[in-house]
């Protein structure tokens, strides 16, 4: 029995040893749902800026319409993303079928409400996630930990606010800014009355 008891002892000492050094290979506990922070014991989190941005197809969602998500920059292999609204640390909305090398964590009381890595594989800027928005929220942006390796990551990557849309409403892709789609939108009238002028003479 003593020889026993001394097995198992030892054998959850080593494998918490081995986790430590490991960090969190199979994703994000859920316990950095929160803060976000990884258990790497004894790492702290890069310092300088993020050389990750968070993409979205629109800037604008409507509930229960996917609205798909990606993280540009250089590979990475851990990530904790999820999101949320104002300064509250609830994950919103539900993420549908993670890409590969991911998996779903449940935050927030929904087993949906944030994505991890599954293993360290790499990922990258061909890596995409799908979230639908929930009912009764006016905006949202997405929030995520980014790490290249375990010693090394980086958190509070922020995406661009995104609005409640009407429906039917067209949203506009990330990147675009909407005073380029005014002017836009001012050209197109001034070229058609010229037109519409030179044609009456």
């Amino acid at each position: 029995m003593l020889y026993s008891l001394t097995f198992w002892s030892e054998w959850r000492i080593r494998k918490q040893i081995l986790s430590l050094g490991l960090g969190f290979p199979t994703g994000a506990p859920s316990s950095a749902c929160e803060d976000m922070i990884p258990r790497h014991s004894g790492v702290q989190p890069q310092p300088s800026p993020a050389p990750y941005a968070i993409l979205t197809s629109s800037r604008t969602f409507q509930p229960g319409q996917p609205v798909t998500v990606t993280i540009k920059g250089p590979g990475y292999r851990g990530v904790l993303l999820e999101a949320r609204m104002g300064s509250s640390v609830n994950a919103l909305g539900s993420w549908q079928s993670p890409p590969a090398d991911t998996k779903f964590l449940e935050c927030s009381g929904n087993r949906q409400g944030a994505v991890t890595h599954s293993n360290t594989n790499l990922k990258g800027n061909s890596t995409v996630y799908s979230w639908i928005p929930p009912t009764g929220t006016s905006s949202i942006y997405f929030m995520a930990t980014v790490a290249q390796q375990r010693t090394v990551f980086w958190l509070n990557v922020k995406s661009d606010t995104l609005t409640q849309g009407t429906a039917g409403g067209i949203g506009l892709a990330a990147g675009v800014e909407p005073v380029l789609w005014a002017k836009a939108e001012v050209l197109i009238l001034v070229t058609n009355l010229l037109i519409t002028l030179m044609c009456s003479r």
